[in-house]
């Protein structure tokens, strides 16, 4: 049975590899050479040797390429740069009022190189801020993008809360940094938000109006997909905005594009308001008519049209069953019923037995008044209506006429926006350990892609080679070929029909083997143990005081299980001599017992 489950097991695993090479597209590709024909195929870039040694160095940053630069490593001089909250929300209860919330500079739950350190928000259910001055602000009037970049890895998941940055506009306000709230003026909020279904990757930018100086939120259109894992999955994200001195915008989710658009086109509400409005003074005239249609004014009902006739009506033709029971009711009182030991009469009423089906009418067509079904009446017509004709006096929806908007402005360089100066975390989260890493502002994008290449991109290149478990390859061959299921469960119910075996089969085999050698035994007439002519008194009574001396003298024996036939415990010394082999005496179950355990085991390890 065994060689048996191991061949099927082995016959599956050729059908799977048969199943996998079927699927796979390159070595479907080796017929397309029969034909003659051969196309260019663009080589694929190298796969990265996996031998490939790792290591984290902290990216050097020139002070020249960046207008804010913080890898967090160096603890003793981030904590110079980042300047904690001592403000307070407004309208608010006092106890939820303050930026309590804990920032501390340490390395990751999931420890990947110890020199790798990040800022870390521990708290939950507080407000936090903190922010730090930018090396010099950002002027959106030079001729150079805007590369905004962090890592965020949310370590205990989230399911609401925030991990956005802003960037704080310059100007009074951001002046001391130890009084910034959520009132603190911003230029650009950035980053992923989550709070149940409701999941955002915020762009938000602020808008000053040429005109009166007003400022209005402008929110960037949602994404088509939805950005999900990286709340889930508690790895390393990077997170990417660029915004063009030509109004386009860029977000990358680990450099991938999730949005991009237009600052003028993809944003709610609009930049540049519309030239004309509805005139608020004005207003539809009483006599306008927007009906399309109306009912015919000339048609009549016919006289033959009776509104009060009924829908049904009783079938004429109908006759009442032979075995209807008119005298019997349909439901009667419960015969078997009692009046409870506590009924109050006075408290509860009269006492009536509930009511249950009538037994009788089980086997009768109907019990108790007999109607008629009904039936639809050919003669209803429902309640007349004139047929609707086209208004001679229609005249269009009404809508008011348009004046000129005398707030209009046109302004066709959203992207020179207020200055940047700092660079702040403005944030109340219901999880903890949120870790912040690699905040770089620039005005290159080559920069950023390089300092996430020495960063991120090794981090999780590591990440990802150490998760490249058995159970993750396995589930990515049945993503790529879903065929190879199939032959995998295949595969699964061998193992465990295997197991199985291993664990019972050999000791339900032996045991059969041992009844039918016993009953085959009880067929012949030799002569069988039990059938040994009883020892006489005198034999039982000299065996018995040496058995009474054994036990007085040996007390070991006592742990040794006796067999079921005391009649066999007188034996020749032949007798004895030949049943002493190994497994053929039944007086030694301890023994046997012992070899089928190893043997058993034996068998458990083989398989």
């Amino acid at each position: 049975m065994p060689w048996k489950a191991l061949s099927l097991l082995l016959a599956t695993c050729l059908l799977l590899q048969a199943a996998v090479r079927a699927d796979d597209p390159l070595a479907a590709d080796q017929s397309d050479f029969d034909d003659g024909i051969v196309e260019d195929v663009p080589e694929e870039s190298a796969t990265p040797d996996i031998d490939e040694k790792l290591a984290y160095e902290s990216p050097v940053i020139d002070h020249k390429k960046f207008h804010f630069a913080d890898h967090f490593d160096d603890v003793e001089a981030s904590r110079k740069r980042w300047v904690m909250s001592q403000a307070k929300k407004d309208d608010i209860a006092e106890e939820i009022s303050k930026y309590d919330g804990l920032w501390n500079w340490e390395s990751p739950q999931r420890i990947v190189w110890a020199n790798d350190l990040g800022l870390v928000l521990k708290s939950k259910a507080k407000h936090a801020a903190i922010a730090s001055r930018l090396r010099q602000p950002f002027d959106f009037k030079q001729d150079k993008p805007l590369v905004v970049q962090y890592e965020v890895t949310l370590q205990e998941g989230q399911e609401c809360g925030g991990s956005y940055l802003k960037l704080l506009s310059a100007g009074k306000e951001t002046n001391e940094l130890t009084a910034f709230n959520d009132k603190t003026p911003y230029t650009i909020m950035f980053g992923p938000d989550k709070c149940g279904n409701d999941v955002k990757m915020h762009f938000i930018f602020r808008h000053v109006n040429p005109i009166n100086g007003t400022i209005t939120e402008k929110h960037c259109n949602k994404p088509k997909n939805r950005l999900e894992e990286p709340f889930k999955d508690k790895l390393p994200h990077l997170y990417q905005l660029v915004v063009h001195p030509d109004n386009s915008f860029e977000i990358r989710v680990d450099h991938k594009i999730i949005n991009e658009g237009s600052l003028l086109t993809d944003f709610k509400p609009p930049v540049n308001p519309p030239a004309e409005i509805d005139d608020p003074n004005d207003h539809k005239p009483e006599s306008w008519d927007e009906r399309e249609k109306i009912p015919d004014p000339a048609a009549q009902k016919p006289d033959d049209w009776d509104e009060d006739a009924p829908p049904q009506l009783p079938d004429a033709a109908a006759s009442m069953p032979a075995d209807w029971l008119e005298e019997e009711p349909e439901m009667i009182f419960d015969p078997t019923a009692n009046k409870p030991e506590d009924w109050d009469a006075e408290m509860d009423g009269e006492w009536e037995a509930p009511l249950v089906d009538n037994p009788v009418c089980e086997k009768a067509a109907g019990c108790g008044k007999w109607k008629a079904p009904l039936i639809p009446n050919p003669n209803y017509k429902g309640k007349w209506r004139a047929p609707m004709i086209d208004n001679p006096n229609y005249q269009g929806k009404w809508a008011p006429k348009k004046i000129a908007n005398p707030d209009f402005f046109e302004d066709l360089k959203p992207f020179q926006m207020t200055p940047i100066a700092a660079v702040g975390l403005e944030l109340w989260s219901m999880s903890s350990d949120i870790l912040f890493d690699n905040l770089i502002i620039t005005d290159d994008v080559d920069v950023a892609r390089e300092f996430a290449a020495n960063s991120f991109d090794i981090k999780r290149r590591y990440i990802d080679r150490e998760s490249e478990s058995f159970v993750n390859k396995i589930v990515e061959l049945a993503k790529a070929y879903p065929s190879v299921w199939g032959c995998g469960l295949v595969v699964v119910v061998v193992l465990v029909v295997l197991a199985i075996y291993c664990r019972f089969g050999k000791a339900k085999s032996q045991d059969a083997a041992a009844k039918r050698a016993a009953a085959q035994a009880k067929k012949s007439d030799d002569a069988q143990p039990d059938d040994e002519p009883e020892p006489e008194a005198e034999e039982e009574e000299e065996e018995s005081d040496q058995s009474g001396g054994r036990a007085a003298g040996d007390t070991s024996k006592e742990s040794t299980p006796l067999s079921a036939s005391p009649k066999k415990n007188k034996k020749s010394d032949l007798e004895d001599s030949d049943e002493t082999k190994p497994g053929e005496n039944p007086d030694e179950p301890a023994q046997t017992e012992v070899s089928h355990f190893y043997s058993e085991n034996k068998l458990k390890l083989t398989c």
